[in-house]
């Protein structure tokens, strides 16, 4: 099915009803893998951080890391989730290249964390809850390359090298109930959750959760059942979707193409799907299998993980403030609207607005510049705005330089669009682009002369009462100066020059 074939988004949910199921699975930032000593730091050449367990060669035997067993255990709190006083791994059997023990340690029926919820807030304001069916222990996969074709993907490449770096890195999977009653806002619902759960994640400390990366990935299963039907249809499920932007992208294309397949006599195919960025489209991947697929057996090699109570209540003593109250405090200390607030929230920009007033901004031009310029060319770009190749640091250099004078607001719109360029630090833009705002008060002052003796007609009237009028004077020292002056000190110039009361 291509793009063209789909049914319109308003179509569709005149008919159906939408369920959605949303699997995040989230790397642990661990120093080492879930089940060995391997190291997880990024950057090392292919298959140089492996060992016999998670090569899973004969006779090797597992370790469960601690660390990655108290990660579970905050994510799960956190979640309001209730924790097991008794669990214990599984093995996920299937073979896949990337996959060396050919099963992969997991949780089945005995998760760590269970029974749980997240309320995440809707861009009007409005709350809704996500009720979490569990949050599991598992490791993750080696990365595969697929090398020529045209895609990237196993379809038409001529080979493909694989990289067990990766092959056992810790990892929790926070699974949801299907989530039903969100009609229309289903996909925005999907996104604010993995947003919510990403500030969530970061807050605990346990993951940088950079979706970019890979630390943070969304499975969107989605399927629609006829308006007043109780039966569930079919799901598709939607792997590895990684941005903020392409979650909500990716629940609203397979609401439409399911929707077109109903309604066109057609039958919904279980199967995994692989999302397209380039234009929000899904296409087919492999069969979905059944959780009787994988024969889920209970490890030998583990013994059951079976935290005591008087740990995970410590646990729960040691949480971090979490987003929402976070929020509602950074709100106040702003002394920013709830209405503003939202926008900052959906805008992704309060770790970013953050993170610029820790590096010296004040809150009110750090809001400015990430909530302004930068989120306008975020949305150009389609990105999400920490993506933009800038950083706090360098928006709190640009505030500092706009503070101190150095640049006026035109000239540090400037300085942030060489910086997206990659045209170097903000001090390197300024100084490459000659953007100094023009302090010089002789050099002003032969400007202000000119635009006096160019404008006589205007100087009149601002001598005669239409202080007003000084704009227009304003105007013509700025462009003689390529808007480099400092607009209100040329005001004031000019008002001395002509004798005006200010």
């Amino acid at each position: 099915m291509t793009v063209t074939d789909l049914v319109s988004y308003e179509d569709a949910l005149a008919t159906y009803e939408p369920v959605m199921g949303l699997e995040v699975h989230v790397e642990l930032g661990t120093k080492t893998k879930m089940f060995c000593g391997c190291s997880t730091a990024l950057g090392a050449d292919a298959n140089t951080q492996t060992c016999p367990t998670c090569l899973g060669l004969p006779g090797s035997l597992p370790v469960v890391n601690a660390i990655g067993v108290e990660s579970a255990i905050k994510i799960g709190l956190a979640l309001n989730c209730s924790i097991a006083e008794w669990c214990r791994f599984a093995r996920k059997n299937y073979f896949y290249p990337d996959m060396p023990k050919n099963f992969q340690t997991s949780q089945y029926d005995e998760p760590i964390a269970f029974d749980g919820y997240l309320d995440v807030q809707l861009e009007d304001g409005e709350v809704f809850r996500v009720e979490i069916e569990r949050a599991h222990m598992e490791e993750d996969t080696g990365k595969s390359t697929h090398v020529g074709g045209a895609t990237g993907r196993i379809h038409g490449a001529s080979h493909s090298l694989l990289d067990y770096n990766r092959a056992g890195i810790p990892l929790i999977e926070i699974v949801t109930k299907p989530i039903k009653g969100a009609g229309e806002r289903a996909p925005e619902v999907a996104k604010a959750y993995v947003a919510e759960l990403r500030e969530l994640i970061k807050a605990l400390g346990v993951s940088e959760a950079r979706m970019e990366m890979g630390q943070m990935r969304c499975d969107v299963n989605l399927s629609l059942m006829p308006k007043g039907s109780e039966k569930f249809g079919t799901r598709s499920e939607t792997k590895n979707v990684n941005s903020l932007r392409s979650v909500e992208r990716a629940a609203r294309f397979e609401i439409q193409r399911h929707a077109a397949v109903l309604s066109s006599g057609g039958t919904i195919i279980q199967e995994t799907r692989h999302f397209h960025e380039e234009d929000g489209s899904t296409t087919s991947g492999r069969v979905k299998e059944e959780a009787e697929d994988y024969r889920y057996f209970p490890e030998p090699d583990l013994v059951p993980v079976a935290p005591s109570r008087e740990w995970v209540e410590e646990l729960r003593k040691g949480l971090p403030e979490l987003p929402r109250l976070r929020r509602n405090r950074l709100r106040e200390e702003w002394g920013v609207s709830e209405h503003d607030m939202q926008s900052i929230l959906n805008a992704g920009a309060v770790d970013l607005i953050v993170a610029t007033t820790e590096a010296g901004a004040d809150a009110a031009a750090a809001r400015k510049w990430w909530m302004g310029e930068l989120a306008r060319r975020a949305n150009e770009d389609g990105v999400d705005l920490d993506a933009l190749p800038i950083t706090p640091e360098q928006v709190a250099r640009v505030a500092a330089l706009v503070a101190e004078g150095s640049l006026n607001d035109k000239l540090a719109r400037q300085t942030i669009e060489g910086v997206l360029a990659g045209e170097g630090t903000p001090d390197e833009v300024v100084e490459k682009r000659g953007l100094k705002v023009v302090s010089d008060e002789g050099a002003l002052g032969k400007a202000v002369d000119e635009a006096i003796e160019s404008n006589a007609a205007i100087a009149d009237k601002i001598r005669g009462g239409k202080v007003a009028a000084a704009g227009a004077l304003v105007g013509a020292v700025m462009k003689a100066t390529r808007g480099q002056a400092d607009a209100a000190r040329v005001r004031e110039l000019i008002l001395e020059k002509l004798g005006v009361e200010g």
